[in-house]
C-alpha cells in the first residue's frame, strides 16, 4: 500500500521516558552547544506499525484536482493520501490560510504543492508563490518534488540558495516564473539588489516554519512579510512547533485552518531510540567504528554539532575503511549535493552532517541515525531522528552520552 509522501550490537542503556518540556534556544551561537535534553528522552521503544491509528482510504484518483496532476502522482507509484494530505489539501485548495503539523516523512511537501499547483493552472508565470525553507538541501528537494508534480503542465519554478552564483540568479529573475523557492539569506540578497520584489507574490509558504520563525531567520522573514503587500494566502508546515511563537504565528495567518496530525512536540513513535554510554577510558570514535561493523548499519546518518566535529568523524570512519562523506555549511553547494546523491544512491554507507541535514530531507531507507553529539534541544532531536523511519517504516536512532 503506497502513500503519497513523501551484527554487533552497541552498548546501550535504557530508562523510562517522558514528554519533554523544553524551550528552543537561538540557533546563532558560538562554539559547541550544550544539550539541554534529559538523556532519558533519548530512550524509547518503537510502537509496532500495526498499532498505527491511521489507515489510508482516500485515493489520489479521488482528489478534486486536475487529472494531469493526479496522473503525475500516480506515475510515481502513489495510490493513497497520507493523513496530513487528507486534511490539508482541500483547505489550501480553497485558498485558506493553513497551519499543518505532522511528523517527518508524512508527505507535507505534496500537501501544500498539489493544491497550489492546481490553483495556478492556466495562469501566467508572474511570481505567484514564494516558498521559503531553512536549508539549501531542502530547497532543492522541494523544487524536485514540484517538478515531478507539474510535469507537462507549463508551471515554472526557480530555486535560489546560498553557495551559487548571485549573477546567474539575477539573470534568471528577468524571466518570471510561478514558484520561487529559496533560503532566507539569498532571497533577501536578491531583493536588496532589486532583482526580486516581494510585493509580486500572492502566496507565501514557510516550510519548517518553526525554524524559520526562530531568532536565526526571524529578521529576514519579517523583511519579506513587510514587503508582501499583496499577500492573499499563507501556508505554514512543520513537524514541530514552538509555543513561544504562538503570537507571531497568529499575526501571520488570517482565520487559518489548523491541521494537527501529531502533537508538535513528540515524534518518532515508530523509531527505536537508545543511548550509547561512553564509559571512562573508552573512545567514542572507536565505539562508532565498531557499530559500523554490524551489517545492519548500511545506510546511516551521523550528526555532530560542529563543522570541525563532522570532518573529524568523517576522517576517522574513512580511515577505518567505511565509505563515508560529509556535509556542512563550509562545503560548496555542488559538494553537498554530490554527497547527498552518493548517499541516496548507496555509493557511500554513511553521511556525516551538522543539522543542515536534519530538516525535511527525504532520503529513503535510512537504517540508522546516530547522534555522535547530543543535539542542543528536543526539536533538533525530533528532526534528526526523523531522517530514519520514513513513510511509516521502522528505524533506529542512537545517541552518545558521556
Amino acid at each position: 500500500m503506497n502513500s503519497l509522501r513523501q551484527k554487533r550490537r552497541p552498548r546501550t542503556n535504557s530508562s523510562p521516558t517522558q514528554n519533554p518540556n523544553h524551550r528552543k534556544q537561538s540557533n546563532r551561537r558560538k562554539g559547541p552547544a550544550v544539550s539541554t535534553i534529559d538523556p532519558r528522552l533519548f530512550v524509547k521503544k518503537a510502537t509496532p506499525l500495526a498499532d498505527a491509528t491511521f489507515h489510508p482510504s482516500f485515493k489520489i484518483q479521488d482528489l478534486a484536482v486536475d487529472a494531469r496532476i493526479k496522473a503525475n502522482l500516480l506515475s510515481k507509484g502513489y495510490i493513497f493520501l497520507t493523513e496530513i494530505q487528507e486534511h490539508s489539501i482541500q483547505p489550501v485548495l480553497e485558498g485558506n490560510d493553513v497551519m499543518g503539523i505532522a511528523q517527518t516523512g508524512t508527505g507535507k511537501t505534496a500537501a501544500f504543492l498539489v493544491p497550489i499547483v492546481n490553483n495556478l493552472l492556466g495562469k501566467p508565470a508572474s511570481f505567484q508563490v514564494l516558498v521559503v525553507v531553512p536549508t539549501r538541501e531542502l530547497a532543492v528537494q522541494v523544487e524536485d518534488e514540484l517538478k515531478s508534480i507539474v510535469k507537462g503542465l507549463n508551471i515554472s519554478s526557480a530555486c535560489f540558495i546560498g553557495g551559487t552564483s548571485v549573477g546567474k540568479d539575477i539573470s534568471r529573475l528577468r524571466r518570471p516564473c510561478h514558484f520561487v523557492i529559496g533560503t532566507p539569506g539569498r532571497l533577501i540578497d536578491l531583493a536588496r539588489q532589486n532583482a526580486l520584489h516581494f510585493r509580486d507574490f500572492k502566496t507565501l509558504i514557510l516550510d519548517e516554519f518553526d525554524r524559520l520563525l526562530d531568532m536565526g531567520f526571524l529578521r529576514d522573514i519579517k523583511t519579506m512579510l513587510a514587503g508582501m503587500t499583496n499577500r492573499k494566502q499563507t501556508v505554514l508546515f512543520s513537524a514541530t512547533e514552538e509555543t513561544g511563537q504562538k503570537k507571531l504565528i497568529q499575526s501571520l495567518l488570517n482565520n487559518p485552518v489548523e491541521v494537527r496530525v501529531s502533537t508538535g512536540n513528540v515524534t518518532g513513535d515508530h523509531i527505536d531510540q537508545e543511548i550509547v554510554t561512553v564509559k571512562a577510558g573508552e573512545k567514542k570514535l572507536d565505539i562508532l567504528v565498531n557499530m559500523f561493523r554490524d551489517e545492519a548499519f548500511h545506510k546511516v546518518i551521523v550528526f555532530a554539532e560542529t563543522k570541525r566535529g563532522v570532518s573529524q568523524v568523517r576522517k576517522n570512519l574513512q580511515h577505518a575503511g567505511i565509505r563515508v562523506d560529509e556535509i556542512h555549511g563550509n562545503k560548496s553547494q555542488n559538494y553537498r549535493l554530490k554527497a547527498l546523491n552518493d548517499f541516496k544512491s548507496g555509493k557511500i554507507q554513511a553521511l556525516i552532517a551538522t543539522d543542515v541535514a536534519a530538516r525535511g530531507l527525504d532520503i529513503s531507507e535510512v537504517t540508522h541515525v546516530i547522534n555522535f553529539q547530543p543535539p542542543r534541544d528536543f526539536d533538533s532531536y525530533i528532526h534528526r531522528i526523523g531522517r530514519t523511519g520514513r513513510a511509516g517504516k521502522g528505524g533506529k536512532a542512537y545517541t552518545f552520552i558521556n
